[in-house]
């Protein structure tokens, strides 16, 4: 049985950091070498996010929340207004969103064929997306 943080951070993660690559290289005009170490990933990686090889696995650039909130963290790491300790929150931050929308439920059967995703409604009940 997957949990829904093992689904985001294999499908969603990418797809936040590639908006994130996206947004930092158009808007900010930084290299892809600025971005990854922004990101805290390899320059490849950056690469494969901005050729749309990785970073998929779901449609999230029509969301206008969750546009929203990428922007927010690339504007924060472009002006270097991001300390370590809120990086990994602004992440959860977007997860949660997704989680909350149901954007997440058809990725996680497709993990999780066992799952009743009409009956699950756990990512939407009260207090369950407080993971931070």
């Amino acid at each position: 049985m997957s949990v829904p943080c093992e689904v985001a951070v294999k499908c969603v993660l990418p797809v936040v950091r590639a908006m994130l690559a996206q947004e930092l290289m158009a808007k900010y005009r930084l290299k892809q070498t600025q971005v990854a170490e922004m990101l805290r990933v390899s320059q490849p990686a950056v690469s494969l996010y901005c050729r749309k090889i990785r970073g998929r696995a779901i449609d999230l650039e029509n969301d206008e929340a969750i546009g929203n909130l990428v922007h927010n963290f690339a504007r924060a790491l472009a002006e270097n207004n991001l300390s370590r300790r809120d990086f990994i929150p602004k992440y959860c931050e977007i997860c949660r969103t997704i989680r909350a929308k149901g954007l997440l439920c058809e990725l996680h059967r497709a993990f999780d064929p066992t799952i009743n995703i009409e009956a699950c409604e756990l990512c939407y009940t009260n207090g369950s997306l407080s993971c931070m």
